[in-house]
């Protein structure tokens, strides 16, 4: 925070909040949040109750069908906890043979979902209000209606095509004519009130055991899926350690493998040994280095990460001080390094970039959140149903939305990250809660498939480095790294600076000054004198910030 000036003012200003603070892709969500906090709710109620009413106002990012992660600051604890409530592989799934097609459309493509289990966990061990109270907004929206707003419309007609081919998903969300509602449109989802309201009464036993595990197993296995009873009664989300390391005077957390929160952690730690003098935001020289860092991070979790090698990852390598030394000298200030991909690639692009041999040191379509309360607690959720409206598949009449995890999974069966039945895949997953001094400073975390990785990194540099204030830090303009030498840069990066990179041999794709596609950033910072929440929302998205 102390250089914004220095930066161009952001389109909105920063929320701020003595009591409380909710940030998420709708402002519905946000309102719904903090209503509970303001009825005396904390951190954890909030959070479920912002999660479904995403879950509504955002039919197509994520809810009951989908899969997530949460990383929190238990400050009774004084900790930082993560909870993986990321899907299984259902156990009957065939993988011989097994074509990436097959994981994107229709029943063979959902993960067993995790959300409705995550929340319902995260509540039942820090929560304070009645379930049925936390479920109440989404539920009324979902049953009385809520304003489809210009970005439903854009998304949701973008990707009708992913409907079309079911019926029951179809009925959900599209006119008569195979179109989105139009902006300014009251949408009512009286399936999805429905379904909600028996989780609201029942709890999970509803959804993994009970009517609904039911009508799941049924329809996708009629639509030639294999999730499975078994599958859903055996599911439970996992509490974890969180990944940390030093950066700059702070300690950053994230979450732990399978999930890749050590990718944004080993970028950081990279970008660690170049000083002031090196850095300056939005310069060549720069911005030439970050991306180089972020390759370099990409291919060590393309070698490591995925959940038969979890227990493998050689994290403390990763993040020691001698191996980012040894990262940070392959950078080449002149000459740009391709990288494999976003995922494993056999064989791999020529001249791509392999990932280190850190055990010497040793020593899609998403949405995000965060809650804060008055008591210091914070919840940071990334929450998925993978591609746009998941597999596309809505279970019968039940008004979910199945997931299509699946596709963070390899189909070789050599890499890391290989698809097998009842695994748990590497997921991209990698919000991060900062501490200064041992206190709760900052909360940052986005959406966007693999580029969460690329653009968590760039969004805590912006506040640690660059010293921006917390919606300057959201609104930089972004990258997001393909394959080989491919960087995609808003064009809101100046004209020069990619020229300049282009000479290196970046090539560059320019995408519109605020693409959905680099995430959606909600974020939180706490002013470390004052005790007052500082909040920003993302313009790329139907952001919004609310404090108290």
């Amino acid at each position: 925070m102390r250089n914004w000036h220095k930066f161009p003012p952001p389109t909105r200003p920063v929320v701020m909040g003595a009591n409380g603070m909710v940030s998420s892709g709708s402002m519905l969500a946000s309102q719904a949040g903090m209503e509970v906090l303001s009825e005396g709710g904390n951190a954890f109620d909030a959070a479920v109750a912002v999660a479904a009413t995403l879950g509504v106002a955002e039919t197509y990012m994520s809810g009951i069908g989908g899969t997530g992660s949460a990383v929190m600051y238990v400050a009774k604890e004084r900790r930082v906890r993560t909870l993986n409530f990321g899907g299984r592989v259902p156990f009957g799934l065939q993988v011989e043979g097994l074509k990436l097609d097959a994981l994107d459309l229709g029943a063979m493509a959902p993960l067993v979902p995790g959300n409705v289990a995550g929340w319902l966990m995260l509540h039942e061990k820090y929560g304070t209000k009645d379930r049925e109270r936390l479920f109440r907004p989404a539920i009324d929206y979902a049953g009385n209606g809520f304003p489809f707003t210009y970005a439903n419309n854009y998304r949701t007609d973008y990707f009708a095509w992913r409907l079309r081919p079911f019926p029951t998903s179809a009925a959900i969300l599209l006119t008569n004519n195979g179109r989105a509602p139009r902006p300014g449109a009251k949408v009512v989802m009286p399936q999805l009130a429905a379904s909600l309201t028996k989780i609201a009464r029942q709890g999970r036993e509803v959804f993994y055991n009970g009517e609904l595990a039911d009508r799941i197993v049924k329809h996708t296995q009629r639509a030639g899926g294999v999730l499975s009873y078994e599958d859903l009664s055996t599911y439970r989300p996992e509490w974890a350690d969180p990944v940390s390391t030093q950066y700059r005077g702070h300690q950053v957390f994230s979450t732990a493998p399978e999930l890749c929160g050590f990718q944004v952690l080993e970028a950081l730690k990279i970008m660690e040994g170049y000083g002031p003098e090196a850095l300056r935001h939005g310069d060549a020289d720069s911005l030439h280095i970050q991306v180089e860092a972020c390759k370099l991070a990409v291919a060590d979790r393309i070698k490591y990460a995925g959940e038969a090698s979890r227990a493998m990852v050689p994290v403390a390598g990763l993040l020691s001080e001698a191996y980012a030394a040894k990262q940070r000298a392959r950078i080449d200030m002149e000459k740009a390094a391709a990288v494999e991909g976003e995922s494993y690639a056999r064989p791999r692009p020529a001249g791509a970039i392999s990932g280190g041999s850190p055990e010497e040191h040793s020593g899609g379509h998403t949405t995000h959140f965060v809650v804060a309360d008055r008591d210091g607690n914070v919840v940071s959720i990334t929450q998925s149903l993978g591609h746009y409206f998941g597999c596309g598949l809505a279970v019968g009449d039940t008004g979910i939305f199945l997931n299509n995890m699946s596709m963070v999974f390899d189909v070789d069966p050599s890499a890391p990250n290989a698809i097998r039945p009842g695994g748990r895949g590497a997921s991209p997953y990698s919000a991060t809660i900062t501490l200064k001094g041992g206190k709760f400073y900052a909360a940052i975390g986005t959406p966007g498939g693999w580029g969460i990785t690329h653009t968590t990194a760039q969004m805590v540099m912006n506040v640690l480095d660059y010293g921006m204030n917390i919606q300057q830090a959201i609104e930089a303009p972004l990258f997001r790294l393909f394959s080989g030498r491919n960087v995609h840069m808003e064009e809101r990066v100046p004209l020069n600076v990619r020229r300049d990179l282009e000479m290196r041999g970046h090539e560059i794709t320019i995408m519109e000054p605020w693409p959905y596609r680099v995430g959606g950033g909600h974020c939180l910072l706490l002013d470390p004198e004052s005790g007052i929440y500082h909040g920003g929302a993302d313009p790329r998205r139907d952001g919004w910030a609310v404090g108290v």
